[in-house]
């Protein structure tokens, strides 16, 4: 007659059985614990082997890697940079369906206008002062034309990666974030309110504010930065048509938070950096209330 399972812990009749599996017969137990295993359940070890049990709770207790910023490495460090890429890809194709007037039927809903105002084919836009404030975010992830597009993405392609691995994915996407946001913030404050605008230059901006507190911390050479950066902003005042506002917004957003998430103490680290993104916040919103009163 056959039986069940047997009880690991039976030892009646001299044999041990596997503690997951009842019905096979061992004679190895886990050098932590003592359970009985078998072969499908041992997992080597330096000394004999351990159970599954063992092997789990010890990979719970190990620390995992942080980054320069306190957040974990990255598993394939450069996925979050190339999701945004294909975020605006994909957005940016969106755009190109143009109502009967060539406006992009896109576009009008998620550029960045401060006042509302009418389009060509009679819809009414909404203005950041009137309520539109998701102009301030989406207007960050649209562009116009394909080589404004071609330009910043190979900029986040160049920067994105290396600042994914140095602060970590969930900071470098409040950081990325946090800095078109703030682009979009100045461009509402000091651009006409029927100016739309639109791109991810805030972004890239504080990407290279980053850059630089990050290879400031690491003691790494500034002097090709600070060319790349003097090229940039020479581009930014020279060349007609390009929101300087946004850069700059970017830029001091992306170097104050860069300077936190570097230099902020172990000890204190967490702490620290979410100071400097509340403080940011707030200047950013106190900013949009002065601008939407003065526009009422």
């Amino acid at each position: 007659m056959s039986s069940g399972p047997q009880d690991p812990a039976d030892t009646s009749t001299g044999a041990r059985f596997c503690f997951r599996h009842g019905d096979r017969e061992t004679y190895i137990s886990c050098q932590r614990c003592g359970r009985p295993i078998c072969p499908e359940c041992m997992n080597d070890a330096s000394v004999g082997f351990h159970c599954p049990v063992c092997v789990a709770e010890a990979s719970a207790s190990v620390r995992k890697p942080r980054t320069m910023a306190g957040g974990l490495v990255p598993a394939n460090v450069g996925a979050i940079t190339w999701v945004i890429v294909g975020i605006n890809a994909v957005i940016f194709l969106v755009a190109q369906a143009r109502d009967e007037f060539g406006d992009s039927v896109l576009g009008n809903q998620l550029a960045m206008l401060g006042g509302s105002a009418l389009a060509p084919n009679g819809d009414v836009l909404t203005g950041v002062a009137d309520g539109g404030y998701w102009r301030l975010i989406t207007a960050v992830f649209l562009h116009e034309r394909i080589v404004h597009i071609l330009f910043n993405m190979y900029a986040l392609v160049l920067f994105g990666p290396m600042l994914e691995q140095a602060l970590g994915r969930v900071r470098f996407i409040a950081l990325y974030l946090t800095a078109g946001l703030a682009g979009s913030v100045l461009v509402y404050c000091l651009t006409a309110p029927n100016v739309p605008t639109v791109g991810a230059s805030g972004a890239i901006y504080g990407l290279f504010g980053a850059t630089f507190a990050v290879f400031a911390r690491r003691g790494m050479e500034l002097q090709g930065l600070f060319v790349l950066m003097a090229i940039n902003l020479a581009i930014t005042f020279l060349v007609p048509n390009i929101s300087w506002q946004g850069h700059i917004g970017g830029l001091v957003a992306g170097l104050v938070l860069g300077l936190a998430l570097a230099y902020a103490p172990r000890t204190r680290r967490t702490a620290v950096q979410v100071a400097a993104f509340v403080i940011v916040y707030a200047v950013m919103i106190a900013a949009v209330v002065a601008r939407t009163a003065q526009l009422a």
